[in-house]
């Protein structure tokens, strides 16, 4: 496990009411950061990843490893009075509260965002939900597909004769995540001139309209819909995946200069003079003919072959690795993205490492996730809990059997 400096988040209060994905991933972020992050969990159930799976690593789901390291975890009933006066004692603290229920869930326990303020006025509170705190839709659970069917992305993804499709991951709620520690950065500095805090509205599918770009400007633009070309690139030729002899690789020859050097490369130098193939418009007009072309010349050598010849000419290429292949590759391991953290049940345990790099505050894996509750005596220790005051959790319940 790294151990670092603080980063640039050191020092920020993080009170996370979150579960699953979208929330506990943001909140992780700032951990990554250096925040001080406090999750708030479910008497005896905690987050609901914690039983998701397999896969498990002996015992622990591998899906709650992937997004809950840099937090501390308490166990906190809020809808009972003695869990929401803990809850209100740590927001008091806190600079940060983010919470995913489902809109007006966090008023009716009493953990709405006025409610906390009026303790913390520079409290920075940020709401993550499926649809947004208003609109027609905002009562309607926010899971990640059926967003992702909502914002047109499932509509653009898949083969052209095919259904369409929902990416590998679970980017709406991803996208949900960053954007939130994003606004919550931002919005930590904005304090830092006002002195006051505010309240962020993020939503799923708000995140993804922003990601769809160009084909909604295109839409926008032309009122033609945008068509499902798989893995082929709407705007660019070639910048797709092309079978070989043996696999696959992918080209992506964003203009004319790479477009060609693939026709050197494939020894088709005619096809650069060829009028049809020209410019970029001109091949994407042209698309039809010119893919099926590529395709048979591509068939006739291996991978390596192509990635070898079309690296010597500049032409952007790569295979498309299987996730064993990525987590294998020697320039992550040099960037530090698949890193061994300790983990006190599980031993080492293998992990994402932290995207961002700082120059003189870097960010670091500082604890491994927690286990339901582990945190709880220290976190009402630091707030002054004492054994004497109503609702102060009880003992830490046995873990299922067979779960740890």
């Amino acid at each position: 496990m790294v151990q670092g400096s603080g980063g640039p988040l050191a020092g920020v209060r993080v009170l996370d009411l979150t579960r699953i994905l979208s929330g506990p991933f943001a909140s992780m972020t700032l951990g990554d950061f250096g925040a001080d992050v406090v999750k708030v969990e479910r008497p005896v159930k905690g987050d609901d990843t914690r039983v998701w799976g397999p896969p498990f690593v002996r015992g622990e789901s591998a899906y709650f490893l992937s997004t809950n390291r840099n937090k501390r975890s308490i166990e906190l009933d809020l809808a009972s009075d003695a869990g929401r006066a803990i809850a209100y004692r740590l927001a008091s603290r806190a600079d940060v509260v983010v919470e995913n229920f489902r809109p007006g869930t966090a008023e009716r326990l009493g953990l709405g965002y006025e409610r906390l303020r009026a303790d913390n006025p520079g409290l920075v509170y940020c709401s993550i939900s499926g649809f947004g705190q208003t609109g027609p839709y905002r009562s309607r659970a926010g899971f990640d597909a059926v967003v992702q069917a909502m914002s047109g992305m499932m509509a653009l993804t898949g083969e052209p004769d095919g259904v369409p499709t929902r990416p590998g991951l679970p980017v709406a709620d991803l996208t949900a995540a960053m954007w939130a520690a994003f606004a919550i950065a931002a919005a930590l500095f904005e304090r830092t001139r006002s002195g006051c805090g505010q309240h962020i509205d993020v939503s799923l599918l708000d995140g993804q309209v922003a990601w769809m770009t160009y084909p909604l400007a295109g839409f926008l633009a032309t009122g033609e819909e945008p068509a499902r070309l798989g893995s082929a690139h709407a705007t660019i030729v070639p910048y797709q995946p092309f079978a070989t002899a043996d696999g696959h690789v992918i080209i992506a020859a964003g203009n004319d200069k790479l477009w060609q050097g693939v026709c050197r490369v494939i020894g088709a130098p005619e096809l650069a003079d060829d009028p049809r193939f020209a410019t970029n418009p001109d091949r994407v007009r042209g698309r039809a003919v010119l893919v099926p072309i590529l395709e048979a010349r591509l068939r006739t050598r291996p991978t390596a072959h192509w990635l070898a010849v079309l690296e010597a000419e500049g032409v952007p290429a790569a295979p498309i690795l299987k996730v064993s292949e990525m987590a294998a590759d020697p320039h992550l391991a040099a960037r530090d993205m698949v890193i061994e953290m300790e983990h006190p049940r599980t031993g080492k345990v293998r992990t994402a490492g932290l995207p961002v790099r700082f120059s003189r505050t870097p960010g670091a894996v500082r604890r491994p996730p927690p286990h339901l509750g582990e945190h709880t005596d220290e976190i009402l220790a630091e707030i002054g809990w004492t054994e004497q005051e109503p609702g102060a959790p009880d003992e830490k319940p046995a873990p299922p059997p067979g779960r740890r």
